[in-house]
């Protein structure tokens, strides 16, 4: 066993960084402690205080080609009762334990050693430069995180979300819509309900229609169907008072096939029928992505993992990663990642020893194979 890259893993899960609240100084002080003691430059963004991005460039001889590996540095919070403390990377029967342990310390600790590792051995690329992008707000929408420090970082050619499991290739992944909606009634006494309108009941009936709506799409090989889930329903003031107020919120998951404008415009057709005013707005967009599987980034992948006997699972994502954010700047990039399937976010979450361990050798197999293909 690695265990100096096991106790690296455990160190980060020591250290908090749960969003919310969101400060992710404790955990970048860490890595650029870490960083310092092997010598290594590094660089910090931070466009809200207490909100770091940490940013180390890896140079190869040549410099012909850059490529992006970006984890993110924050959890969710730790609630819950857990078997384990969760900021306590215990390890039992081959697994780490702790809050972030697969989502995604894992993936921050392989990517420390593996700098560590090119730079003790003195191993330097001849034509890709290395660009590590640990980024911070990532569980709420990294807006102080790889979204604003995308502009800072210069000539990316491709791109590496570590942010998968079980060494899954992502190649499609799933937009988000997330609306909330506004309904104004008429506020009167609870006793003679016929003088008011009802937000609340009205926001029911509505809800009740759209649930039962059937969404219009083409099916997706790999995405599955389109979701609706309500994740909030807030109003009225006391028991005796017609409800003149509430909103509700909506987390739509999209596939390639559907549009944003067809949907919001379905939804205040459903309205409309109702005798209430409303206000729609938009909390979170992402669009829906689809990755050519041939791209030769991939290709390249499939053939290392085959060397280790790692059977390439090409999967989809039907959560959103800042993946979108890279294909946006039309930087040609895909999720790629070691954690464990099924505890990303859960309590008691884990990551298997075998994934770290064998994570390592996988990433620097892969990132000298794809340099030698730029010779």
């Amino acid at each position: 066993m690695n265990k100096e890259l096991v106790n690296l893993l455990q160190s980060l899960i020591r250290i908090s960084s749960e969003n919310p609240p969101g400060d992710e100084t404790k955990i970048v002080l860490f890595m650029k402690n870490y960083l310092k003691s092997i010598n290594v430059e590094y660089k910090i963004y931070e466009f809200k205080k207490n909100r770091p991005n940490l940013v180390c460039i890896i140079k190869s001889k040549n410099s012909k080609k850059r490529l992006l590996l970006t984890p993110h540095i924050d959890t969710v919070p730790a609630t819950g009762k857990w078997k384990f403390a969760p900021f306590s990377g215990k390890i039992y029967k081959d697994r780490i334990y702790g809050r972030g342990a697969t989502d995604c310390k894992v993936n921050v600790a392989i990517c420390l050693y593996l700098i560590k590792k090119l730079i003790k051995e003195n191993n330097i690329l001849k034509n890709i430069d290395l660009v590590f992008a640990f980024s911070s707000d990532e569980e709420t929408g990294s807006r102080y995180g790889i979204i604003p420090l995308l502009k800072f970082l210069k000539n990316i050619d491709y791109g590496i979300v570590l942010d998968s499991d079980d060494f899954d290739i992502i190649v499609a992944q799933k937009g988000l819509l997330h609306l909330r909606i506004e309904l104004f009634g008429k506020e009167a006494h609870g006793a003679y309900p016929e003088r008011g309108i009802n937000a609340i009941e009205y926001g029911i009936k509505i809800l009740n229609e759209l649930i039962n709506r059937p969404f219009k799409f083409k099916r997706h090989k790999l995405l599955n169907k389109p979701t609706l889930n309500i994740g909030r329903f807030v109003g009225g003031d006391k028991v005796n008072i017609v409800a003149g107020y509430c909103f509700f919120e909506l987390d739509i998951r999209l596939v390639p096939s559907m549009d944003k404008e067809y949907i919001i415009k379905d939804i205040v057709d459903i309205i409309k029928k109702y005798p209430v005013k409303y206000k729609i707005k938009i909390l979170a967009y992402q669009d829906p992505i689809e990755i050519d599987e041939n791209n030769f980034l991939i290709t390249i992948l499939k053939n290392v993992l085959k060397r280790q006997k790692i059977k390439p699972n090409i999967t989809s994502s039907f959560g959103a990663t800042v993946l979108t954010f890279l294909i946006e700047k039309n930087i040609s990039a895909f999720s790629f990642g070691f954690g464990s399937k099924g505890q990303a976010h859960s309590k008691n979450e884990f990551v298997k020893i075998d994934n770290l361990l064998k994570g390592v050798i996988v990433l620097e197999e892969y990132i000298k194979e794809l340099d030698k293909f730029f010779k």
